[in-house]
């Protein structure tokens, strides 16, 4: 085993252990954290020219917007659940069109609206209330 490969096994049970010990809080936050680390990704593969890494961080970006798009309830959200889901429906779109076009800027648009929901999901943290 290489130490690359070493080094990824490592990080996945670091995720694995953080995964099982979270509160639903936290795994949101855990996924709003890992849209944004590979939209960062995908980025710099597509300043670099790796199209097919590029894809793949874009792909599982979409993943988990999609898994955070269908974990919302809407009879309980009510307005604030249906703009989280129209933002995830746009930056769904936005990033169909970064990955055909190979566009950047769609890219950091889109890691910047997850930005904002990062830090605002942080600011209701019940955890930091305590």
């Amino acid at each position: 085993m290489n130490a690359r490969s070493s080094a990824q096994q490592y990080r996945q049970t670091a995720i694995s252990s953080a995964v099982l010990d979270a509160n639903p809080h936290r795994l949101v936050s855990l996924m709003l954290a890992g849209i944004r680390e590979r939209l960062r990704l995908a980025a710099a593969c597509i300043e670099i020219g790796d199209l097919p890494r590029k894809g793949q961080a874009l792909s599982e970006a979409s993943r988990i917007i999609a898994e955070l798009d269908g974990s919302l309830d809407h009879s309980a959200g009510g307005d604030i659940a249906d703009g989280l889901a129209a933002l995830y429906d746009y930056s769904q779109r936005r990033l169909v069109e970064a990955n055909l076009n190979n566009d950047v800027a769609a890219v950091q648009e889109v890691d910047g609206l997850i930005a904002d929901i990062e830090g605002a999901w942080r600011d209701i943290d019940p955890e930091r209330t305590k």
